[in-house]
C-alpha cells in the first residue's frame, strides 16, 4: 500500500493491487468543493458533512492521483456513505485493483475509513487505466498531494528543489509518520536519510505503513536515548549535516542537541521557529519560541529575534520585519513583555540586533491587522505586515500557533535555529506534508549556513 502519486498502466495493474490516500475535512476542504453553488447559509456545508459528498469526490481524486494514477479515467461509480465526518477529522480512502476489463477498463474496491477505524465509505470504481505512464513534475505533484494548494509552503520547496539533497540523521523513527515524512522528504530529493535507532522497530513500522525504505541507511540503536547520542555523534563528524526528531520525546530529542559535548552549540541560544502557512494571510508567519525556550529573558530574546531573522534570510526575505507580541502596544512597567519589547527595539536601533526591522510592544490584533493598527494610530512599518511574530513566552507562543492550525487551517513547519546543522523539529501529531516542508527549510538553512 503506498500514498506515493503514481501513474501506472493498464498492463502494469494486478488483481490484489492497492494504494490509499489521507485527508482532514477542514473549512478550506469544504470551501474548495462547495465553490460556487454555497448559498452561504450553510446549507451545502451540511450535504457535504452529512451526506458524503467530499468523501465521494475524494473517491475521485484517488483514482486520479493514487490508482491507476495519473492519466486514468472514472467510467462509473457505485459507492455507498454508511458513516459520518466531523469537521477537523482525517479520513484514508483504500483502493484494491478487483478484476481487469477488456478495453483498458479496471475494477476497484473503494473502502473510506474514519480517523477511529470505522467505515465511512464503500463501494466500487469502475476505471479507464492510462495506456502509456504520465510524466508529473515535482512542483504539480507537491500541489495535487496536498488537495487544496499551501501555497507558502509549496514556494518554500521549490526554492528547495535545485539544491542538492542534505544528509539528515532521522532520529528514532519508529512510527508510521515519522518515517514516512523522512522518506517522502528523499523520494522528493532534499535529504538522504540516516534511519538511526532500532532497526526491528524500523522495519516493522515500514512493513505495516508500507513505505518503501529502498537503498536508506539503517543504523541499529538499543534504544530511543542511544538514537539521539548516535545521531548527534554522526553529525559532530561531519557524517550527516543535519537532524529530524523521529518518534521520541522533544526533551530527549534536545537534550543530546544541548549538552555540552554534543559540539552542536554556537554562541546563539537555541530557538523554535513555526514556519505558518496561514490561508488569509499574504506571506509566511513564523511563530517563535513554542517548545524550547519557557520564560525567555531579554537576552534569549534577543537571540530569538536573531535567528527568525536569519531563518527569514535563509527563506529568501531580504528584510524581515519582526513584531514583539504583548498584551498591550504600550509601555506598561507591570508588564515585563512590553518592557522587553521596548528594549529588543532599541538593542535593533543601537545594531545590536540586525537584518530585520523590529516593532513593539504590538498586541496581536495591530501586530496582524493594518485595520487595527491604524484604528489605534499606530505608524509602523511592521503592524499588520509582521513576517516574525516574537511570543513572550512560549505557552503563548504555542498556543497560538495551535489555534491557527486547529481553527484557521494552518499548515506549519518546525525547525531549531541557533545550532550549528538545522534540526527538524515537528510534532508527533504533524503530518507528512508538514515533515516534508520542515526538510525543505533546513536545506534551505544548510545553504545559507554555507554561504555565511
Amino acid at each position: 500500500m503506498s500514498e506515493a502519486i503514481r501513474s501506472l498502466t493498464y498492463s502494469d495493474l494486478q488483481p490484489g493491487d492497492s494504494a490509499c490516500m489521507k485527508r482532514r475535512l477542514t473549512l478550506q476542504e469544504l470551501r474548495h468543493y462547495a465553490g460556487d453553488d454555497d448559498q452561504g447559509d450553510g446549507s451545502l456545508f451540511r450535504r457535504l458533512m452529512t451526506g458524503g459528498m467530499w468523501a465521494t469526490a475524494l473517491v475521485t481524486v484517488a483514482v486520479a492521483t493514487r490508482l491507476p494514477g495519473l492519466g486514468s479515467r472514472v467510467l462509473q461509480q457505485d459507492v455507498r456513505y454508511i458513516g459520518s465526518i466531523r469537521l477537523g477529522e482525517s479520513v484514508e480512502i483504500t483502493l484494491t485493483v478487483r478484476e481487469k476489463q477488456d478495453a483498458r477498463r479496471v475494477l476497484l474496491d473503494c473502502l473510506c475509513r474514519a480517523q477511529d477505524g470505522s467505515s465511512v465509505l464503500e463501494g466500487s470504481v469502475l476505471v479507464e487505466a492510462p495506456a502509456t505512464a504520465q510524466p508529473l513534475d515535482s512542483a504539480e505533484i507537491g500541489s495535487l498531494d496536498d488537495g487544496i494548494s499551501r501555497r507558502q509552503l509549496q514556494r518554500l520547496l521549490g526554492l528547495a528543489r535545485e539544491l542538492p539533497a542534505l544528509t539528515m540523521a532521522v532520529v528514532h523513527p519508529v512510527d508510521a509518520e515519522s518515517l514516512g515524512g523522512a522518506m517522502e522528504a528523499a523520494r522528493r530529493g532534499l535529504i538522504e536519510p540516516l534511519l538511526v535507532g532500532p532497526s526491528r522497530r524500523i522495519r516493522q513500522a515500514a512493513e505495516q505503513a508500507g513505505i518503501e525504505l529502498e537503498d536508506a541507511c539503517l543504523i541499529d540503536t538499543e534504544h530511543s536515548h542511544a538514537a539521539a547520542e548516535q545521531a548527534v555523534a554522526l553529525v559532530r563528524d561531519g557524517k550527516a549535516g543535519g537532524l529530524m526528531k523521529g518518534a521520541l520525546h522533544t526533551d530527549e530529542f534536545m537534550g543530546a542537541i544541548v549538552g555540552r559535548q554534543s559540539g552542536l552549540r554556537t554562541e546563539r541560544r537555541m530557538s523554535h521557529a513555526w514556519v505558518m502557512d496561514v490561508p488569509t494571510y499574504p506571506r509566511p508567519l513564523i511563530i517563535t519560541d513554542s517548545a524550547l525556550n519557557i520564560r525567555p529573558d531579554l537576552s534569549a530574546k534577543a537571540d530569538i529575534a536573531r535567528n527568525a531573522i536569519d531563518l527569514l534570510h535563509a527563506m529568501g526575505v531580504e528584510t524581515p520585519r519582526l513584531a514583539v507580541l504583548s498584551a498591550t502596544e504600550e509601555i506598561n512597567p507591570q508588564i515585563q513583555s512590553t518592557l522587553d519589547a521596548a528594549a529588543l527595539c532599541k538593542m535593533a536601533d543601537r545594531g545590536q540586533i540586525r537584518g530585520g526591522e523590529l516593532d513593539g510592544p504590538l498586541a496581536f490584533d495591530n501586530a496582524i491587522s493594518e485595520v487595527a493598527a491604524r484604528t489605534k494610530g499606530i505608524q509602523s512599518p511592521v503592524a499588520g505586515r509582521p513576517d516574525i511574530l516574537l511570543a513572550p513566552d512560549l505557552e503563548s507562543a504555542n498556543m497560538l500557533g495551535k489555534q491557527l492550525h486547529y481553527l484557521a487551517d494552518a499548515e506549519a513547519a518546525g525547525i531549531v535555529c541557533g545550532a550549528r546543522v538545522p534540526v527538524v523539529l515537528t510534532s508527533r501529531a504533524d503530518d507528512r506534508f508538514s515533515r516534508v516542508a520542515s526538510c525543505a527549510i533546513a536545506l534551505l538553512m544548510a545553504r545559507e549556513n554555507s554561504n555565511a
